[in-house]
């Protein structure tokens, strides 16, 4: 499934009409009938359907809809919220055969008309405006948009909610707020931010014919789905042995915050890693031991329980390293966070406490060769960009693929959809998970899982990929069989891992 801003969307859209020959026609047919099953599928013959079609390609596409349903006997009427002068080209075509077949259209030109034509109705189809809105919008649609979500009505909005921008960035909008969208072709990054995603409702991609290569061609971000996960994850070779799937190293923990660290080896562990070495202070081993038997040591020099650099550190034992869970903050740490990246030929992930001792040393991802990964949530992200978390929250995808360019590392920015993005602006968006993770611990068991990931797999954003899509997908599973948003615990998210694999076995 990609994901696309508008301009993406309309090159794959005149790709396809003018490379691969696809007439326009067509593809709204597409739209409309594959839509009109969706919408079939959460009504009932009852019903009163209103379409509110306006011009271009969304009212195109309500005329289809209109004529679809209509000839299937659903009660349908058509409400034109624009002049006729407006409903050109396909659209127009696509109106002319909905009259042909039947169907009657009518006009509202104000708002009070608008109420009384939705008055009796039960489900609104918003097809008013599409991904060409640009700026907030103007009366009479913002009027109503205002009726429309001030009504009793079930609403369904074809491919993006009217008014609500496809693209990241923009703040100032008005828009439908639908309960229901069925995106045509390709999803567009403004489903997937804190203060667009709410608008969509619950959404669905509808196949309208375009082809794959256009799809590759003009975008380079698509949401990790289950069969992604399935098809690359490597299969374990029946004549394997534990340094077949990789000899971990994490390090972290502290005197005061022993469990973060043993959170970490834990969910390593569990998802496959063959050993791992957990690197930290000694008072902190009972708490490792006691929490995961198969865990190893080496003990890590400390002031008054803090981490601080080991010039004895054999660095290239391992075959990928983890470092800043429950480390803290002591000025003395960052020394050892440092020496790390500048001494290990091998994949570092950087979280917590560890990307706050960044922050002054970035340019040292710059000279590494080893890929190197970093786990922020967007309060961590926003400190390393010297931005307000406000403004990361409005252009994740921007933000999160400059920074990974800059300076050649792998970023996994985490949150209700977590993007990942590697250092060529390859990025994938994970959609398992829920509330439920909203607890401390949650991103030690991320990284955990991470680590094991990166070691059993040859290619990095296959690695990341799999491992927000393993962690949530654990959280989910954990929900679905006795726990509660409210309850459910880090921990438990471990012990959810094995039922994941076993979706794939």
């Amino acid at each position: 499934m990609y994901i696309v801003t508008a301009k993406e969307m309309y090159d794959i859209d005149h790709y396809t009409m003018l490379e691969v020959g696809m007439n326009g026609k067509i593809l709204m047919e597409n739209a409309g009938r594959a839509i009109s099953e969706k919408v079939k599928g959460i009504t009932k013959k009852a019903d009163e359907i209103a379409i509110l079609v306006g011009p271009g390609n969304n009212g195109g596409d309500g005329f289809v809809i209109g004529r679809t349903l209509l000839e299937e006997d659903y009660r349908v009427k058509v409400i034109q919220v624009v002049p006729d002068e407006k409903i050109k080209g396909d659209a127009a075509y696509h109106k002319d055969i909905y009259i042909q077949c039947g169907g009657d259209v009518s006009c509202a030109h104000s708002e009070g008309e608008m109420k009384n034509l939705l008055n009796e109705s039960d489900i609104i189809i918003d097809a008013i405006l599409g991904i060409g809105v640009h700026g907030r919008l103007r009366e009479p649609i913002s009027n109503w948009v205002n009726v429309v979500n001030h009504s009793n009505c079930c609403v369904i909005s074809v491919d993006i909610p009217t008014g609500l921008p496809a693209d990241e960035g923009i703040h100032d909008f008005i828009a439908v707020e639908a309960d229901y969208t069925f995106i045509v072709g390709a999803v567009k990054e403004s489903a997937f931010l804190n203060r667009t995603a709410p608008y969509y409702g619950n959404w669905e991609v509808v196949s309208i014919g375009f082809p794959k290569k256009a799809l590759e061609k003009f975008s380079n971000r698509k949401v990790w789905s289950p069969e992604d996960f399935k098809k690359t994850m490597p299969k374990r070779d029946t004549f394997s042995h534990k340094g077949t799937h990789g000899r971990g190293l994490i390090i972290g923990g502290s005197a005061g915050m022993p469990g973060a660290i043993a959170m970490s080896v834990k969910a390593a562990l569990r998802t496959g890693a063959g050993l791992i070495t957990a690197g930290t202070v000694k008072s902190v081993f009972s708490t490792i031991a006691a929490y995961c038997l198969e865990s190893m040591y080496t003990r890590l020099p400390d002031i008054d329980g803090f981490l601080v650099q080991d010039p004895s550190l054999e660095l290239d034992k391992f075959d990928a390293i983890a470092i800043g869970m429950g480390m803290g903050r002591k000025d003395e740490t960052k020394d050892l966070v440092v020496q790390v990246l500048e001494e290990a030929d091998s994949p570092v992930i950087i979280d917590a406490d560890g990307l706050y001792h960044l922050k002054s040393s970035l340019s040292i991802l710059k000279k590494r060769q080893a890929q190197t990964i970093l786990t922020p949530h967007p309060g961590e992200m926003a400190m390393l960009l010297d931005i307000s978390i406000s403004e990361l929250s409005q252009s994740p995808f921007t933000y999160a693929a400059r920074f990974a360019k800059e300076y050649g590392a792998y970023v996994v920015l985490k949150g209700k959809y977590t993007i990942i993005t590697t250092p060529d602006g390859i990025q994938g968006v994970n959609c398992t998970g829920n509330q439920g993770l909203a607890k401390g611990g949650s991103g030690d068991v991320l990284t955990g899982i991470t680590l094991g990931m990166v070691m059993q797999h040859k290619h990095v954003f296959h690695a990341l990929c799999n491992a927000c899509y393993l962690h949530g997908k654990a959280a989910d599973l954990q929900v679905e069989d006795g726990h509660s948003y409210y309850d459910l615990m880090a921990t438990d998210v471990i012990e959810g891992i094995s039922k994941v694999y076993r979706t794939i076995s």
